[in-house]
């Protein structure tokens, strides 16, 4: 029997044959398991499902036999899917691509079973997809029973795939339960007549305790309002403890400043106290403050024209009135009541703070002498109607005669002359009789 040749290499012949199927066994399976996976789509995301992320009921307590509202909102509480594609051999070199798909869910039906409760509006059908993270709201109108208590109903969602949620909505009807017992503290201010600008302004504070509980440390904050209204004194004032029911008054003085404009002015106010479990709390107020304008009214000159009088001659009277208060002077009139014919009343008008304005008076002559009179001047300002009586006087000088008296003696002199030479001479001379008297 021949036996077989022996390689070279001690192997028997035929040995690299026998490796050439099992390397084509091995390739095959790879390409294999390459195909398969690019053909499967591993998918990792979750399931779409929906929540009720938030509820609202109005009103929050609802009376017997009345309407209300309730509305939810929907959210869709799936996340985006990843999905992965893999393709060609698997070694270091795999690609691999990632896809993101959004996962929608579909909305067949929302109900609101009432659990005692009636609800008007009818299911909500085909109400459609919404996205991951996102909501939608949807309002139901309900009408309360006729008795009170806490009342459940529950809300009903139906999606895709036969998948249903159940969620409960507590409803208040006329009952304390769930109603936040507190303190409230209410504040109410008065001032006593009213404010001009530049006066102190006294203010009577009164804090009362509305609510339920009591409010511990309570303090007031009076605020400066720049330019108009500040605290005289201080501007922090501690009040203590008040009850339920209780009340605390404080009294204040305000400074108002000069320039302020007439108006309402609301100085803000500042409440801060401790709840009952030691919870700081701050509320705002304001005190209302009318700042009313107050026209002050005074005489700047009195001229007369010409500047001196003569006796019986017209003449003109101006008299300029000033406002130094801090209000506008309306409605301003002035009469005299001197014994002169003409114009004894003029009219002004407007006067503005920090001007003046002339009364001018058209007047007849008068004797002369002296003459007192009164000046009236009637205004109207915020405070009201007012009227300011001053007594003047006025001068008239008499007319100068002193002319008349030298004549008048000139006229005596020259007569006594004629008296004495053609009377008395011939009389104590003779016999008594005058020149031209004959004698027998």
């Amino acid at each position: 029997m021949t036996k077989p040749m022996s390689s070279p290499d001690g192997n028997r012949p035929g040995r690299e044959d026998d490796h050439l199927p099992r390397k084509a066994l091995l390739i095959s399976g790879i390409m294999v398991l390459a195909i398969l996976a690019v053909c499967i789509l591993p998918v990792s995301a979750d399931a779409p499902t929906v929540t009720i992320s938030d509820y609202k009921v109005s009103p929050s307590v609802l009376m017997p036999d009345t309407l209300g509202t309730i509305t939810i909102t929907i959210e869709n509480t799936a996340s985006s899917a990843s999905v992965s594609e893999s393709s060609g051999p698997i070694t270091t070199n795999t690609f691999q691509t990632v896809k993101t798909t959004d996962i929608n869910v579909n909305i067949q039906n929302v109900h609101l079973e009432g659990n005692g409760i009636d609800v008007l509006t009818k299911d909500f059908s085909q109400v459609g997809e919404i996205g991951p993270g996102q909501s939608i709201p949807i309002t139901f109108s309900i009408e309360s029973p006729d008795k009170s208590g806490i009342y459940f109903p529950e809300v009903w969602i139906d999606t895709d795939g036969g998948r249903s949620t159940k969620y409960p909505i507590p409803v208040n009807v006329d009952t304390a339960i769930g109603i936040q017992k507190k303190a409230i503290l209410i504040l109410d201010s008065s001032l006593t007549g009213d404010v001009n600008p530049g006066d102190e302004a006294p203010v009577n504070l009164t804090v009362t305790n509305a609510g339920q509980f009591l409010a511990d440390d309570v303090t007031l904050s009076i605020a400066n309002v720049s330019g108009t209204v500040a605290p005289k004194t201080s501007d922090l004032y501690h009040l203590g403890t008040i009850g339920p029911g209780g009340q605390k008054t404080l009294n204040l003085v305000l400074l108002t400043d000069k320039t302020a404009n007439p108006g309402l002015v609301q100085v803000p106010v500042t409440i801060g106290y401790t709840t009952i479990d030691g919870t700081p709390t701050i509320q705002t107020a304001d005190i209302d403050m009318m700042l009313k304008g107050k026209a002050e009214l005074g005489f700047v000159s009195v001229d007369t024209s010409p500047p001196r009088l003569t006796e019986n001659d017209p003449f003109d009277l101006t008299i300029r009135i000033e406002n130094t208060g801090t209000g506008d002077a309306k409605q301003v009139s002035a009469k005299v009541d001197l014994p002169a014919e003409g114009t004894k009343e003029a009219f002004i008008g407007k006067i503005t703070p920090g001007n003046d304005a002339p009364a001018l008076f058209l007047l007849e002559g008068m004797k002369g002498g002296d003459y007192p009179y009164n000046l009236t001047v009637s205004y109207v300002d915020d405070m009201g109607a007012h009227t300011l009586t001053r007594q003047m006087n006025m001068r008239v000088p008499p007319a100068d005669r002193s002319g008349n008296i030298i004549l008048a003696l000139i006229v005596l002199g020259i007569l006594g002359f004629l008296a004495y030479r053609y009377w008395y001479l011939p009389s104590k001379k003779g016999d008594g009789t005058f020149p031209w008297v004959k004698k027998n």
